[in-house]
């Protein structure tokens, strides 16, 4: 038996390819879930559902923190602010991750599908969104907003995943008028807090698979870092390309999960 158990090498080349081009797209505009999560269902069928999402989560916050402080290197996004969504999507997703086992998740699907669609639909017709910042709302109603956010979008990523990096877009460029690039550095910071969440439920509950996690980790951080680096030079432009991209993938595999549930 080898270092990672029964787990073909291949399997884990496999896998590995999937965390590194998970992290570049995620570091960009979100939606690395979309490719590392069904590579890791593939690469592990024999283990649990709690197990595959532990693991995921595991390796997704390497690329979230190394693009998360990147950004904060060249973006340099208000993190007072970023922290106020943060905190509660920790708990948040900490609650998700709870749930996942006695909620399913087939239920949310067609939900998302619909909030995916009109994301998609309402950025496309607005070509200027999000290229220049121009903040809605007084402070105390953005603090508010980013709290109520914070902890529903972090319940969601613990409990389920697939487009939370395009409802943080949304949060942030949409409803308080950040411009693109700002937004994806905050939602870097976000999502880190909730794979943290859910890194430590899942762990106190043993279902984390460490080893293939923390190798894979390390592919997901260097996709990251240069997904972050190409973002940071594209600017917002590329950035809101990216998303569109992202979102409409999502709306179709949700599309697809969705009919094939009924």
């Amino acid at each position: 038996m080898h270092f990672f158990g029964d787990i073909s090498l291949l399997v884990i080349f496999f896998m590995v390819l999937a965390a590194f081009f998970a992290g570049f797209v995620d570091a960009i505009a979100g939606g690395g879930g979309l490719i590392q999560l069904p590579a890791l269902l593939i690469g592990l069928p024999n283990s649990s559902t709690a197990q595959v999402l532990g693991t995921n989560k595991l390796s997704a916050i390497f690329g979230t923190s190394g693009a998360a402080v990147l950004y904060r290197r060249n973006v340099k996004p208000d993190m007072r602010f970023t922290l106020t969504m943060a905190i509660p999507a920790f708990f948040g997703s900490m609650g998700g991750a709870f749930m996942a086992a006695h909620i399913p998740t087939s239920a949310m699907r067609p939900l998302v599908f619909v909030l995916l669609l009109v994301i998609a639909i309402y950025t496309w017709r607005k070509p200027t969104l999000g290229t220049v910042e121009s903040l809605r709302h007084s402070p105390a109603r953005r603090n508010i907003i980013a709290v109520v956010a914070g902890i529903a979008i972090g319940f969601y990523d613990g409990i389920f995943g697939p487009g939370t990096g395009s409802f943080l877009m949304v949060i942030f460029v949409v409803v308080l008028g950040f411009e693109f690039l700002t937004a994806s550095s905050m939602a870097k910071v976000v999502n880190f807090s909730t794979n943290l969440g859910a890194i430590a439920l899942f762990g106190i509950h043993g279902v984390i698979l460490w080893r293939v996690g923390l190798v894979l980790g390390l592919a997901n951080i260097t996709g990251a870092l240069l997904g972050a680096r190409i973002a940071i030079r594209g600017g917002s432009t590329l950035v809101r390309k990216v998303f569109l991209i992202v979102t409409f993938v999502l709306i179709i595999k949700v599309g697809i999960d969705t009919i094939s549930h009924w």
